[in-house]
């Protein structure tokens, strides 16, 4: 009886190691020209039991119905922002309110305009020190009100002021226009502060534009800030990159790039070349000078990819560069949960990598 199950063992390792070995032979077999598509079998996909009761009730949420829309028309463009933007800036509003007390002050800019966030205690290192916040939302969603509670958050965390741009956004302004006026308010705090005292972060569209105002400032021959923040950045317009797919309808907010992203995209870009440095930085020189950079995504995030390749990209550069990536998290995880664990953990690792860069004097 022994011996037959071991003999029966014996078969089924020959057998594995068999089937294996046809495995790295069929890699021999895929040419260039036929990669076929990996088909992935229905199924159900559990909230993770090792993160927060906070984050697992927002793992838990719905596909956002918003991102299956395709607008056509100038009318149905402006719906979004008015019902969009209403609801989001509503609920992030709220949670900001109730954590941080911080003092909120509009401020035009440069013809700019913009918010001033100040806690209500600056540390002696950070008298000389500013952020500069660029807010997300797909250069269409976020404006007014609704760029203030990432700020908020960094103000907090950080003690440190922080000025958000209320840049121009789409369907009346695509590129280059938001671009523009980020470079406009960078100048104009660069009359104030000395560019090592300067450090710049934004979410999504916001770390693009964030991404892409350093090749601009290279172009211009303008000092960089001393670091920068990159969260989730929205770095390839185009939609190339693994997570595009393999993280469509898992990440509950950003869903898909088919739909709302898409239409988002050709706006925005125009005539323009989607793979222009400007609007999809990951395509960007990087050798040339680039600041130190914080950046952060999670497992569940559409835009991962985006993430991991604009990392990967600067620490070929030679770029000071860290990642960090958080467990079950979808597209901005941090900024839509506000009061967790996770969120905190993520802005304290950024005020961390800020406090190492910037300067003091």
């Amino acid at each position: 009886m022994k011996k037959n199950l071991t003999n029966t063992l014996k078969i089924s390792i020959v057998g594995i190691l068999l089937l294996s070995s046809f495995f790295f032979l069929k890699r021999d077999e895929i040419t260039k020209e036929s990669f076929p598509d990996r088909h992935v079998p229905s199924r159900e996909i559990p909230v993770p039991t090792n993160v927060s009761r906070e984050l697992k009730k927002n793992i838990a949420l719905p596909l956002n119905p918003l991102m299956y829309v395709e607008p056509k028309t100038r009318e149905e463009w402006r719906e979004i922002v008015e019902k969009g933007s209403g609801v989001v800036t509503q609920s992030l509003m709220s949670q900001a309110n109730k954590l941080f007390k911080v003092e909120v002050k509009p401020e035009i800019m440069a013809e700019v305009k913009t918010h001033i966030v100040s806690p209500k205690n600056i540390p002696e290192k950070n008298k000389n020190r500013i952020l500069v916040y660029i807010h997300g939302g797909g250069y269409i969603l976020n404006g007014g009100e609704g760029s203030i509670p990432e700020a908020m958050a960094m103000a907090h965390y950080g003690e440190i002021k922080v000025i958000s741009i209320d840049y121009r956004m789409l369907p009346d302004y695509p590129f280059p226009a938001g671009l523009d006026d980020v470079i406009a308010v960078y100048k104009q705090v660069l009359n104030q502060y000395k560019p090592e005292n300067i450090g710049m972060f934004g979410t999504s569209a916001g770390a693009a534009l964030t991404a892409s105002a350093m090749l601009k400032l290279n172009d211009l021959n303008l000092p960089q800030p001393a670091v920068i923040g990159l969260g989730t950045p929205f770095s390839d317009i185009s939609g190339i990159g693994d997570s595009y797919q393999t993280n469509q309808d898992i990440d509950n907010f950003l869903v898909k790039y088919n739909g709302l992203l898409r239409s988002i995209a050709n706006l925005y870009t125009g005539k323009n070349d989607m793979k222009e440095p400007l609007i999809s930085p990951v395509y960007g020189d990087f050798k040339k000078g680039f600041p130190p950079t914080i950046l952060t995504t999670g497992t569940r995030d559409l835009f991962l990819s985006n993430t991991v390749r604009m990392h990967q990209k600067l620490r070929e550069a030679g770029v000071e560069a860290y990642l960090q990536v958080f467990e079950g998290c979808s597209h901005a995880f941090y900024l839509q949960v506000l009061d967790s664990p996770e969120s905190k953990q993520a802005y304290q690792e950024m005020v961390l990598f800020f406090d190492k860069h910037l300067g003091n004097s």
